[in-house]
């Protein structure tokens, strides 16, 4: 089979241009923050457009701002990460791309949970990588632990998200810090994605580099940070693997965007960003108590900005389920099967990344339409 034609659509893009013929539509399929980043990042775009500062940065980005990110990982972790490790790269999906690329062959396998963010593996189609898929529940808080990951036999790389993408929990200290040392000690590349790092409105994230210093971390600025349009993520790497990342970028990318490299360098503003996670963490409330009442939810979201609910009481069918929503009351969800084969079509995700006013009215419609 041809490489393209394994790759998936991703639903939810369809569900949100479907959801353009409603002008009453509410929104809780997409997740993209709609909160504006600080003031600071916006100064520091238009000081850069003013100066028309329109050339190519070095390949691995501005050193300048990997220098900010080093010293972030340091104030949040207590991590120290040299500027020579971090590589900015166009969005998280581009460090994906660089990973994948650098850390495995053709026909080597990749291990990711499902349910988890579908790119991951139509990614790993487009370079002919196998992805595996491991089934993760409510068993382990939607988990991936070093004992299940044992069961599994010439995994080259492994991957998660914490907080995670569509579940919203968070790996324990413990779990974590376990299935980092098992990789290590079995050779397996740990690929950590972290974009909702910061996002956390119970308990602590932990990034894996507490735990090796050869584990792959990737982040961005389009959550936390509320840059999505920015396009600009980074990824960390061993030193060994820097110089290949570098190659990759220059061959695929050139550079990261240059005008989204001088903005986000206002993006480090604590005070605003300690804003940000308390406006969500106040949806999040908001949202869960509700469909707690209309749904079964069985892993209570600690981050990010999404929840999974359990649809079995009104159907078995995900995607159908999402389609009458959107159809028939103009509320908009993302069906499960989005997110992997493992009892997707049982559940949708919601993602409170608008005003709790507009929530409501979705709460509302929904309450009235399921009874």
């Amino acid at each position: 089979m041809n490489r393209i034609n394994k790759i998936k659509p991703f639903i939810v893009m369809d569900i949100v241009k479907e959801a353009q013929k409603y002008p009453d539509t509410i929104h809780f399929e997409i997740g993209e923050p709609d909160l504006q980043p600080s003031e600071k990042v916006w100064e520091e775009t238009e000081r850069a457009v003013k100066n028309r500062l329109n050339h190519y940065t070095e390949s691995l980005g501005s050193l300048q701002l990997r220098e900010k990110i080093s010293q972030f990982y340091y104030d949040k972790y207590k991590v120290k990460v040299s500027p020579e490790r971090i590589a900015l790269t166009v969005g998280t999906s581009g460090a994906f791309l660089v990973a994948y690329s650098i850390l495995l062959n053709g026909g080597e396998k990749l291990a990711l949970t499902d349910p988890g963010y579908p790119c991951y593996k139509n990614f790993s189609h487009l370079l002919d990588i196998q992805p595996v898929s491991i089934p993760i529940d409510e068993s382990t808080d939607y988990q991936l632990t070093a004992d299940i990951l044992r069961e599994y036999k010439d995994i080259k790389a492994v991957q998660i998200s914490s907080p995670s993408n569509p579940i919203g929990n968070i790996y324990k200290k413990d779990v974590l810090k376990n299935l980092v040392n098992h990789c290590d000690q079995e050779g397996i590349h740990f690929i950590s994605d972290e974009i909702y790092h910061g996002l956390v409105y119970e308990g602590k994230d932990h990034t894996a580099l507490e735990f090796s210093e050869n584990a792959i971390v990737i982040n961005g600025f389009s959550k936390y940070f509320c840059m999505p349009g920015f396009r600009l993520g980074w990824i960390i790497l061993p030193e060994n693997l820097i110089r290949k990342a570098e190659i990759v970028i220059q061959n695929i990318f050139i550079s990261p965007p240059t005008i989204s490299q001088y903005g986000a360098l206002g993006a480090f503003d604590y005070v605003y960003l300690n804003k940000v996670r308390d406006i969500y963490r106040e949806r999040r409330n908001f949202l869960y108590n509700e469909l707690s009442e209309i749904f079964e939810i069985d892993a209570k979201p600690e981050g990010a900005f999404y929840i999974w609910v359990n649809i079995f009481k009104y159907s078995d069918d995900s995607f159908e389920f999402a389609k009458k929503l959107l159809q028939d009351i103009h509320v908009a969800v993302t069906p499960g099967i989005d997110f992997g084969d493992n009892r997707t079509n049982q559940y949708i995700r919601f993602a409170y990344t608008k005003s709790i006013e507009h929530m409501q009215e979705g709460i509302e419609r929904l309450k009235i339409y399921l009874a």
